[in-house]
């Protein structure tokens, strides 16, 4: 028999992502729209999301996203279709929506697999403007956005777990499992909150990431924040920061898959000089490695970030960034993200800042913003502006 979870349970995850995630904590109001991305094979979520949406007195636009036919369109389709940009319809989602819900589940994760990954990332980067878009009206406080994950028979094969073992850690990770759980949520804000608050008191310049796999030396700048447990990702436990890529210098191993628009790339190995990528390499897939640091700006560094240990209510390997970037392990977890930065990781308002500003700021854009995982062990050793040493992360917590 397979397993589901109850209409009840999933009513309370719609509640944490509608009445939570959504307006960064403050809930969805009256005659907002929300706009519901969620594929076919999480149908079980879609009735109890509406409702949700429904209850607050929003308008919800439900995107449903039928499984099996994202291969068919890069199988048939000719470049100009590939990367064939609709405007209109693309700005004008941009200007009617004040929340985005995107619903991650897969019925297939090799359904690409043998797609030319040229042709993944000529389609990722014709999507940029939408992008930049989206990102503007949400630094000018008209838009909000969540993700939220739905387990699948074929997510949890991956992960080499049974269907109820799949969805018992999301249930977990989400705090499903507490009667209140927005309440739980708000009690592990304030311990990472007090985290976030004496690393930002830090003149941070530089971090220095070290062990057997990795010698990485990374430019944070004083004029950047340390940012973490967003409303953003439901669940999210790590805190990180948008470095100034131009001081990033040294390698680094990665030894989590990367699950990539339907490909696999494993065992990812990076090299920097001066904040560019001058060296790379993956045990399986480099090819569509390649295509990904061609994607403009895509072959910098713009994230940089650490989860501490005692918060994740992660404890396994998911095989979908959005957790295993938050993953629990004895011996942390440390990732980076290649293409887009964080704008929100200026130490002010960000919202003011002019183009040219946030260039000069090193705050560069892409279409791909693409998080790569390692939970092998890390020291963090930060140097101040006064040229004073302090390890700020080892065994899997930070040390502040």
């Amino acid at each position: 028999m397979t397993y589901e979870p109850s209409y009840e349970l999933l009513k309370k995850y719609a509640d944490v992502l509608v009445k939570f995630a959504l307006r960064s904590g403050e809930w969805v109001k009256k005659d907002d729209v929300v706009f519901v991305q969620i594929p076919e094979c999480a149908k079980p979520f879609y009735l109890p999301l509406q409702k949700a949406i429904l209850e607050v007195g929003a308008h919800p636009i439900m995107e449903y996203l039928p499984d099996g036919v994202a291969r068919h369109f890069f199988d048939h389709a000719n470049d100009d279709q590939i990367v064939f940009y609709p405007s209109h319809f693309f700005h004008g989602k941009v200007e009617q929506m004040t929340h985005v819900i995107s619903v991650i589940a897969e019925a297939d994760k090799y359904e690409l697999k043998d797609i030319d990954p040229k042709k993944l990332a000529a389609r990722i980067h014709s999507r940029k403007e939408y992008k930049e878009k989206r990102m503007k009206k949400e630094m000018d406080g008209k838009m909000t956005w969540t993700l939220g994950l739905y387990g699948t028979q074929a997510m949890a094969d991956e992960a080499k777990m049974s269907l109820e073992e799949y969805r018992d850690e999301i249930i977990k990770a989400c705090y499903l499992d507490f009667d209140d759980p927005i309440a739980e949520r708000k009690k592990t804000e304030e311990n990472i909150s007090i985290i976030k608050s004496k690393l930002n008191a830090l003149p941070i310049e530089w971090v220095h990431v070290e062990w057997e796999d990795v010698d990485l030396k990374v430019k944070i700048w004083t004029n950047r924040q340390r940012l973490g447990w967003s409303w953003r990702n439901i669940p999210s436990f790590e805190i990180f920061t948008s470095p100034d890529r131009r001081g990033t210098n040294g390698r680094i191993r990665f030894n989590q898959p990367l699950y990539h628009f339907g490909q696999i790339i494993k065992d990812i190995y990076l090299k920097f000089e001066n904040g560019l990528i001058v060296d790379f390499d993956a045990s399986h897939n480099k090819s569509g490695l390649e295509e990904m640091i061609k994607i403009p700006n895509a072959n910098k560094v713009w994230e940089f970030s650490l989860t501490d240990g005692r918060f994740s209510h992660i404890t396994k390997f998911m095989g979908e960034t959005l957790y295993d970037e938050n993953m629990w392990g004895p011996e942390g977890n440390t990732h980076i993200a290649i293409g887009s930065a964080y704008n929100e990781t200026f130490a002010g308002d960000a919202s003011k800042l002019t183009e040219q500003e946030l260039a000069d700021l090193w705050f560069n854009q892409s279409a791909e913003h693409t998080d790569i995982i390692s939970t092998k062990r890390r020291k963090v050793t930060a140097t101040l502006s006064d040229g004073t040493e302090k390890v700020i992360y080892q065994n899997g917590q930070f040390t502040v």
